[in-house]
């Protein structure tokens, strides 16, 4: 399959092994593992953020393995799940620098191509979220609200 805005193929991704049980060297408890993702959650760390420190620092490779849910379904039921999704707040972000990137360099002509495909991804990701019921049905995304947004 293609990639998305290449003539490229795409990677081919592998997929990961279900553990039915958590690995030898984990010797954190279901419990003290959604306690760490509520307290980094708390700290205002996103969903990446809370699994990068959970594997570097604590050695927790997977949390789904251990507590059966993942981290964005325990923020979740804990109330602490931001109103946008992290990849569409990320693509939010990566438009908002490229706009302003724009301003200054207004014949920047590859910048205004990129910041269409970010924009087209932006536009199919509401799509998707708006169908899953995570975004409102009247949600819209406007380049001149977009820092609105994120604060």
């Amino acid at each position: 399959m293609a990639r998305m805005h290449s003539r490229k193929r795409g990677k081919s991704g592998s997929t990961k092994p279900i553990r039915k049980t958590p690995p030898s060297w984990i010797k954190y408890k279901p419990e003290e593992v959604k306690k760490l993702v509520l307290k980094y959650a708390k700290e205002g760390k996103s969903t990446s953020e809370i699994g990068l420190l959970l594997r570097d620092v604590y050695g927790i490779s997977d949390v789904k393995s251990i507590t059966n849910k993942k981290i964005t379904k325990i923020l979740e039921d804990n109330d602490l799940s931001k109103k946008i999704p992290e990849d569409l707040h990320n693509l939010i972000e990566k438009a908002i620098m490229i706009s302003k990137h724009l301003e200054k360099n207004k014949n920047d002509k590859i910048s205004k191509r990129g910041l269409q495909l970010n924009e087209s991804k932006i536009k199919r990701l509401i799509k998707y979220y708006k169908k899953k019921g995570k975004l409102p049905k009247d949600w819209i995304y406007s380049r001149q609200t977009a820092e609105l947004l994120l604060r």
